[in-house]
């Protein structure tokens, strides 16, 4: 439909406000602004102390995704999955509307540090589940291993209380909730509760799955669609040069998937726990690299563009937050 913000460095996660607007994280400045949708504005909340970046090495580092408390209007807290010298770390942050445009963040209060980091596959979504518990996507920082070890917060998705504790029902008593993950950045649940995840593979196979507690996804065993036991294999794949997944949302009984090195949009029809049709690109190479999606209405969703990432040169405007309908 049109752009709503230019200008931005990288803006990697993506949380709606109970009044509708949009936050929305920057990753190399580490940044965070408030976006009003309906007035095209966007304006500076304020800047999370102590996040490094490694964009100079062309890494994935630094302030990645964001989360609105479920009981926001009452804590007014917000959640931050970031970047340290040496791991990453979710956070808690106040948020005081009251105080200048700016500096609006209070100190941020860590719920979770020792995710495995590296300059790549360092996962960094999160999000509040219909359940009411936070879930974060980690990469394996590029010690495969990680993925497989239970013990280890690499490679897996996590479910978690407010305080950063396991969440009651997790399949293993801890933080844990599935693994087997090389590099989850993308996670949206559907009607029906069910979690579903994008992940980037090796060099055959990126995944759209279907998350059940405690599943093993495979990797590094495999990648992609698998018969081996004790594997849960994707419910729809892709090669890497078209896709290259990151941020999903889910709207009109699709997921829709930015894809990063394939430069479009995707749209994979679903039919309750199973993909049915074929998939569709949209906005093919028109914008660029996109990296995150929201739904913000029932046929609604913004899109931002990933072209400052280090990956690529960006273009006059970069990088951008896209407003676009779908059917």
């Amino acid at each position: 439909m049109r752009t709503l913000a230019t200008g931005i460095d990288v803006p990697w996660g993506l949380a709606r406000l109970p009044d509708g607007t949009v936050l929305v994280s920057a990753r190399d400045s580490f940044r965070v602004y408030r976006l009003d949708v309906a007035a095209a504005r966007l304006a500076r909340v304020g800047t999370v102390p102590g996040v490094v970046s490694n964009v100079a090495q062309q890494g994935e580092a630094g302030l990645l995704g964001i989360a609105v408390s479920p009981t926001f209007t009452r804590d007014h807290l917000v959640y931050a999955y970031y970047s340290t010298a040496g791991d990453n770390r979710i956070a808690a942050i106040p948020w005081d509307p009251s105080a200048p445009a700016g500096r609006q963040l209070g100190t941020p209060r860590v719920l979770v540090r020792g995710i495995p980091h590296n300059v790549h596959h360092n996962g960094g979504r999160i999000a509040f589940g219909p359940d009411g518990y936070l879930y974060a996507t980690t990469g394996e920082a590029q010690q495969p291993a990680l993925a497989q070890d239970r013990g280890s917060l690499g490679g897996k998705i996590l479910r978690m209380t407010t305080a950063g504790r396991p969440a009651p029902g997790n399949p293993f008593g801890t933080l844990v909730w599935s693994y087997g993950h090389r590099n989850v950045q993308g996670i949206a649940w559907d009607a029906a509760g069910r979690l579903w995840a994008s992940e980037f593979g090796d060099h055959s196979e990126d995944e759209l799955n279907l998350i059940r507690p405690g599943r093993n996804y495979g990797w590094p065993q495999t990648e992609g669609r698998t018969s081996r036991a004790g594997i849960t294999g994707p419910v729809a794949q892709w090669g890497p040069p078209e896709d290259s997944p990151s941020g999903i949302a889910i709207a009109q009984g699709s997921v829709w998937m930015a894809a990063l090195r394939g430069q479009r949009l995707w749209r994979i029809p679903l039919d309750g726990s199973a993909t049915t049709g074929t998939p569709q690109d949209f906005l093919v190479g028109r914008y660029g690299r996109l990296r995150s999606v929201l739904a913000v209405g029932s046929d609604t969703l913004l899109v931002t563009t990933s072209n400052r990432d280090g990956r690529q040169s960006p273009g006059a405007g970069d990088d951008r937050i896209l407003l676009v309908r779908v059917i």
